[in-house]
C-alpha cells in the first residue's frame, strides 16, 4: 500500500448508489467532475482507488469504482476520506491563489499583529469555510472570508484576521465564551 508523502483532501465517499457498486462523493475540488482527473486516489489507510465513471448529480458526484462492484463493496467505503499527492495538483498562480491544504500550519495574527495562533484546519459544514486556529491550549473557529480574513501570505507564514469580523476579541479570543487569546508576539 502507498501513501502520499503530502495528502490533500480531494473528496470524501458517502452512501452507495444503486446495486453496483457506486458511490455518492463529495468533492472538495472547483470542479467535481475534474475528479476523475487525479490518478490514483488514496484513503487514509493508503489503498488505491481509480475511477472507471463519473457523473454529476445535484450536490455531489456519482462514483463507480474500478474495484468496486458490489453494494456491499460500496457501502464499506461509506465516510473515507480520499487523498492525492501534493504533486499531481496545479501550481498555483495568482497571489491570491491557493489550496485550503497550503493554510494548515500558517500562523494567524490580528491586523495589529497579535498572533492567535496556528490554522489548524479548514471546514465546511454547509454555509461557508471556517478556519480551526489552535492557539494557547483552545480552538477557535471563524469564517473564512474576506472580511474576517483580508489577506492570506503563504510565502510569509501568515494569515491576518480582523478580531471584529472574526467574532474575536482585540487579543484573538472567543468574544462570545470570554475565553483568552495568545498573547504571543
Amino acid at each position: 500500500m502507498n501513501h502520499p508523502a503530502n495528502p490533500v483532501l480531494v473528496a470524501t465517499i458517502g452512501a452507495a448508489h444503486g446495486l453496483k457498486g457506486e458511490v455518492r462523493v463529495k468533492s472538495h475540488t472547483g470542479d467535481p467532475l475534474a475528479l476523475a482527473g487525479y490518478k490514483p486516489l488514496f484513503d487514509s489507510d493508503g489503498r488505491t482507488y481509480r475511477i472507471a465513471a463519473i457523473r454529476p448529480s445535484k450536490t455531489v458526484v456519482i462514483v463507480k469504482f474500478k474495484t468496486v462492484n458490489t453494494r456491499d463493496d460500496a457501502e464499506a467505503l461509506s465516510g473515507r476520506d480520499l487523498f492525492v499527492d501534493r504533486s499531481v495538483l496545479a501550481e498555483t498562480t495568482g497571489e491570491e491563489e491557493f489550496y485550503h491544504a497550503d493554510l494548515i500550519g500558517l500562523d494567524a495574527r490580528t491586523v495589529s499583529g497579535i498572533s492567535i495562533g496556528t490554522i489548524r484546519a479548514v471546514h465546511n459544514f454547509g454555509a461557508g469555510d471556517m478556519l480551526e486556529i489552535a492557539g494557547r491550549g483552545r480552538n477557535v473557529a471563524i469564517p473564512f472570508s474576506r472580511a474576517a480574513v483580508p489577506s492570506v501570505d503563504i510565502a510569509a507564514g501568515h494569515v491576518t484576521v480582523d478580531p471584529d469580523a472574526a467574532g474575536l476579541d482585540d487579543t484573538g479570543g472567543d468574544r462570545k465564551t470570554g475565553k483568552p487569546g495568545s498573547n504571543d508576539q
